[in-house]
């Protein structure tokens, strides 16, 4: 059965007034009047009804670990002024910039020579790796998330949320034979003022003795006791030969000629 037709058909069963909502034992949202809804945490919709439930003990939070998570390095500068550049890394950077430029006309003009057909690709690689280069460097550490859990013993409660000038009233079911509830929301009265539950990860930050013990229980890794670079079944015949490709002196010359012609022959 299609979500899309058992949405119609929720829809077709239950009162058009009120918000309905079918979610699993994890707070995540299967069925909702609005599509754009579908898969998302419940408490990320409605921050009120999820705290209300969490407080009533329907669900409980359960805090889990991600020990290969990747996170951002602390910067060094805490301020949003640029740090002071000295000449030598100016310098560094600018002659950088042009090894860069020169290495991209150059993959350009093989594109023409014995380079044909690989140097569109090679600009792409460089592009990309480029681009990748400017973007923040992550490292590896541990994160833990919140995960909220649906205690079977209750199947069923309601309750009234105070939001200012207005109640808003609830009530859950779970649906018989399923691992799926019912949720029945008053979708008059705004309670935006309570904030969103969310289930983003938070880097745990260890004191010197727990990482020193995460440290030990870590296993590390260690090279091979020997070297396998060939096996004598391989031809050696068979590999590529991407090692012999080598560009001519002329095309390395060319960037100094070009510096000498006049701008109107380089448009």
């Amino acid at each position: 059965m299609k979500l899309e037709f058992l949405r119609r058909k929720f829809w077709a069963a239950t009162r058009q007034d009120l918000d309905c909502f079918v979610i699993d034992n994890n707070g995540f949202i299967l069925i909702s009047e609005r599509a754009h809804e579908t898969g998302r945490f419940l408490g990320e919709v409605d921050g009120a009804v999820m705290t209300q439930l969490v407080g009533m003990g329907v669900f409980t939070q359960v805090t889990m670990y991600d020990y290969q998570a990747m996170c951002k390095p602390p910067g060094h500068h805490h301020s949003a002024a640029q740090p002071l550049v000295s000449p030598i890394s100016a310098f560094l950077t600018a002659t950088r910039w042009l090894l860069q430029e020169l290495l991209l006309w150059l993959l350009e003009w093989s594109a023409r020579g014995c380079w044909h057909g690989r140097g569109a690709e090679a600009k792409a690689v460089f592009h990309h790796s480029h681009k990748h280069k400017k973007q923040d460097m992550l490292q590896p550490c541990d994160t833990e998330y919140p995960v909220f859990v649906h205690q079977p013993a209750i199947q069923e409660t309601n309750g009234l949320i105070e939001c200012g000038a207005c109640h808003k009233t609830f009530a859950m079911r779970r649906i018989p034979g399923s691992n799926l509830l019912l949720l029945v929301t008053d979708p008059t009265c705004d309670c935006s003022a309570f904030p969103p539950v969310l289930q983003e990860p938070t880097e745990v930050k260890y004191n010197a003795a727990v990482k020193c013990d995460r440290m030990r229980s870590q296993k590390l890794r260690r090279r091979p006791d020997s070297c396998h670079a060939f096996h004598a079944e391989e031809n050696a015949q068979d590999c590529g030969g991407a090692a012999d490709t080598s560009a001519s002196l002329w095309l390395l010359l060319l960037p100094l000629c070009a510096w000498g012609l006049p701008p109107q022959l380089l448009r």
